[in-house]
């Protein structure tokens, strides 16, 4: 039977709390059992899908096309084994959507509907479904204690610790110990009162996760687990590390897994983390470094590209190379010089998705600086739809452009879809300017690659899965004249022949491609269009110094 871990905050937002809950997932993966996450969010946005990349970072989207949390991005990076689905990320508004909708079908046969069970007995479901058919499940809660829209899924966890016992669930709570600088002293006194806090809704954690930028000692340990009522080794020091890919080993050479393993009586074999040692090491000991230019519209706040981030840091990772990352504002690119002039420093280029006009002239200048001066280029989503549009406005003299920005545009080489089935009932597609409306394509879907491509080259299949989000495409209509000027289609989607992906051949490494590789990236294993295009990076750099 499933045993549930759930993970809480307290003092201030943003410790880390996802980080810390997939580390110990990795730990105990390492330890042989199964283990899943569940992150719920306690915002009244039914799911993250259309809030702003400024609030509330980057959405990340999995196998089977859920919009969720950028946390289940971490989970997915620190878990080999295993995948997350809509099941694994649910928000306050979802369960009161889902309540409400029970109430207006009759399903409460006219009974008054409360917080209390109705609300919290949605939470339980939905955590028991989320946990089935794994040996541990990790539930986060977003937000801090104290917070009023999170205190449904306190209730929840407190109901189900009662009802499950303390051989199947156990409480982690996460809190801040500061260190202030001006009397040369660590204060246990906020993480105190946020188990206070806890104590008072009926919660008492089994485990305190301890993050300070500075070191805490082993007398400030003692302190806490006094005034906690948490046992002295279950008090677990995380102090501001150089990588969070350190954090398994240090919750381990802490004990925590067998501290878990212990309370939940299961024999497990010793943790294996050699391979995140191996990650550690050859991220801290790079042996070189190069400059990836992001030339986006949310560069203010960088947990918007997240996963991009973290996709670019693996592949220099795979090379043993430190990537920096410069974050370029695409609208104020459009007119800064000096900001292209720090373009122009960059070693490549990467122009991410999005959704809007805003700062496209930005980014279509940065592709055409990249594509003329053979600089590595790498579009993702919207950043291959600018690429199609910047080459065929530039070397066919089209006045191209996507439906998404003009409706009324002259060459409509970027438009919505429209899918319908015909009389033979086989699904027909239409991706021009005349749609009436467009379907999201979400989710992992089958792309078959043309033999002989760059991108072939690099997957080693013909076949690959990778993870879309998004409603244009491109016009199929116009491959050929593009495809003549010398941009080639390397890639098409296996149910809809879509355009996936675009490449120029003369160029050293010029990609765009519909889908997200970012989300399928992992530090252990990487990615390899990141892979390569980070290797491209590394070469330009050579030719460059040596020039």
């Amino acid at each position: 039977m499933t045993k549930f871990i759930f993970v809480t905050g307290g003092v201030v937002s943003s410790l880390g709390k996802g980080i810390t809950a997939a580390s110990l997932a990795a730990v105990l993966e390492a330890r042989g059992l199964k283990v899943t996450m569940t992150k719920m969010d306690p915002y009244i946005n039914v799911d993250p899908g259309t809030m702003s990349p400024f609030q509330h970072g980057e959405v990340f989207v999995t196998e089977d096309g859920a919009e969720t949390d950028l946390d289940l991005g971490y989970y997915e990076r620190f878990l080999h084994h295993s995948k997350m689905s809509k099941t694994n990320n649910f928000t306050s508004g979802r369960i009161y959507q889902t309540v409400l909708n029970k109430e207006r079908r009759g399903d409460y046969l006219g009974g008054t509907v409360q917080v209390i069970p109705h609300i919290t007995d949605e939470i339980k479901h939905r955590i028991r479904a989320s946990g089935e058919g794994y040996d541990i499940a990790i539930i986060e809660i977003g937000g801090t204690v104290g917070d009023i829209e999170s205190l449904p899924f306190m209730e929840a966890v407190r109901q189900m610790q009662v009802e499950l016992g303390r051989n199947r669930a156990m409480l982690m709570h996460l809190t801040l110990v500061p260190y202030i600088s001006s009397a040369g002293e660590t204060k246990t006194k906020p993480t105190q009162h946020s188990v206070k806090e806890l104590r008072s809704i009926g919660l008492q954690p089994d485990v305190l996760i301890c993050r300070s930028e500075h070191a805490i000692g082993e007398d400030n340990r003692r302190k806490i687990a006094l005034f906690t009522n948490v046992e002295e080794r279950a008090v677990i020091l995380c102090e501001d590390a150089d990588s969070i890919y350190q954090i398994p080993r240090t919750l381990h050479e802490q004990d925590l897994d067998d501290i878990i393993l212990e309370r939940f009586g299961i024999e497990a074999p010793e943790a294996d983390l050699s391979d995140w040692d191996k990650v550690v090491d050859r991220l801290l000991n790079a042996e070189g470094k190069v400059t990836v230019a992001i030339v986006g519209k949310y560069v203010e706040l960088p947990d918007a590209y997240k996963s991009i981030n973290e996709a670019l840091l693996h592949a220099g990772i795979t090379h043993k190379t430190k990537v920096e990352i410069d974050y370029i504002d695409a609208e104020a690119l459009e007119t800064d010089d000096s900001l292209m002039q720090q373009l122009q420093q960059a070693d490549a280029i990467l122009v991410p998705g999005g959704f809007g006009e805003r700062g496209k002239l930005g980014k279509m200048r940065a592709i055409t600086y990249a594509r003329e001066n053979n600089v590595p280029f790498l579009g993702i989503c919207l950043g291959m739809q600018l690429a199609v549009i910047e080459f065929a406005t530039n070397k066919l003299g089209l006045k191209a452009d996507s439906t998404e920005f003009d409706r009324q545009a002259p060459e409509p080489i970027i438009g919505l879809i429209t899918e319908w089935l015909d009389e033979k009932g086989e699904l027909q597609v239409r991706n021009d300017d005349s749609d009436l409306g467009g379907t999201m394509r979400l989710g992992s879907q089958k792309a078959e690659l043309v033999e002989g491509s760059k991108l072939h080259q690099i997957y080693g299949s013909k076949f690959i899965n990778e993870r879309h989000r998004h409603r244009y495409e491109m016009n199929n209509r116009y491959i050929e004249p593009l495809e003549a000027a010398g941009m080639s289609i390397s890639g098409y989607s296996a149910k809809q022949h879509l355009v996936e992906s675009v490449e120029i051949a003369d160029h050293p490494w010029f990609i765009g491609v519909q889908f997200h590789p970012e989300f399928t990236s992992s530090p252990r294993t990487g990615h390899p269009l990141f892979a390569s295009f980070i290797e491209a990076a590394i070469k330009n750099q050579k030719q460059a110094h040596s020039a």
